[in-house]
């Protein structure tokens, strides 16, 4: 019975998996923002590509 009352009293279990429930909500918000801010992201390393390019004398295209 003691042994019960140990596992009931125990809360490690639950602390792991309130990090582990918050790890997976950060994990959603980033995904979420690189999603609505992939495209512009794409384009301001599409611009600075083309402007390296140009002045090394590369053909680079985006």
């Amino acid at each position: 019975m003691n042994l019960f009352k140990k596992f009931v009293a125990d809360e490690s279990g639950a602390t792991a998996i309130e990090y582990g429930l918050i790890a997976a909500l950060v994990a959603v918000v980033i995904i979420a923002g690189l999603s609505l801010a992939g495209p512009a992201l794409e384009s301001t390393f599409c611009t600075i590509g083309e402007t390296l390019s140009s002045a090394a004398d590369i053909n680079g295209t985006c």
